[in-house]
Parts: structure tokens; C-alpha cells; sequence
């Protein structure tokens, strides 16, 4: 929770106090790059970002996000149609987001993947499997 105070900051240091839970961050390529641990995730997560979409993301950094329950989806061309503010849609299971008027095709993450997000992350959909 203190990590989350400091969000993005170096970016944007009133992120914190505009991110409303649920809300989408959109990022350009490679995002997440020079993140190694799981800690720059659960900060976004923990702020309230419900999910990331960017062109690209480091593979660490989008590994850490699904297992700990932060969806993040590929969308090549979305993050140049949209502004700060915009309205979206998404369907994890239909790989499609809507935003102004367009529909933009996303990486469709596969069922397994789908599994762990919605049981919260890897821990947690491990634990249930066990229960």
C-alpha cells in the first residue's frame, strides 16, 4: 500500500489521485521494461488500475502481472486512438476493446491464462486447485 502512494509518479505525480478503480492504463511499447519483481504490478494493481493494455510489454513484467491477477493485453493500435479521460471497452475473452467509436482487435489471452486472472492470480488459482 505504501508502494501504491507512489505510482507512476515519476510519470504523472497526481496519478494516484486520478486512477479510480477499474480503471484501464494505456501505455506504449515495451512497458513494464526494467522491472524484474513483482512489486511494479501489484502497484498498479493496488492503486486500482484494473487493467493495462500497451503495444508491447516486457516479458517479466507481463509474466508478474498475470500471476498476480493484473490483466494485461497487447493492443498494437489502440494506444494511439485514445486520450487520458476516454471511455473504453474490453472483452478478455474476445480479445476486443471499443474506444471512440472503434473497435481494435487485442492478444486474446488463452483459457488457462483467463483461469488465473479471474481466481486472482497464480497463488490463489494454485490454492483452489488444491482445495
Amino acid at each position: 500500500n505504501e508502494l501504491a502512494k507512489h505510482c507512476m509518479e515519476d510519470i504523472d505525480a497526481t496519478f494516484v489521485e486520478k486512477v479510480a478503480k477499474g480503471d484501464i492504463m494505456v501505455a506504449g511499447w515495451n512497458f513494464g521494461c526494467g522491472s524484474s519483481r513483482e512489486h511494479a504490478p501489484l502497484v498498479i494493481k493496488t492503486c486500482g488500475t484494473g487493467c493495462v493494455i500497451a503495444k508491447s510489454f516486457a516479458r517479466i513484467f507481463y509474466r508478474n502481472a498475470i500471476n498476480i491477477g493484473l490483466p494485461v493485453i497487447v493492443c498494437k493500435d489502440l494506444p494511439d486512438a485514445v486520450s487520458t479521460g476516454d471511455e473504453m471497452e474490453l472483452s478478455l475473452t474476445e480479445g476486443v476493446a471499443k474506444a471512440n467509436g472503434q473497435v481494435f482487435s487485442c492478444t486474446k489471452l488463452p483459457p488457462y491464462m483467463q483461469q488465473i486472472l479471474s481466481q486472482g492470480g497464480l497463488i490463489a488459482s494454485l490454492n483452489k486447485e488444491e482445495a
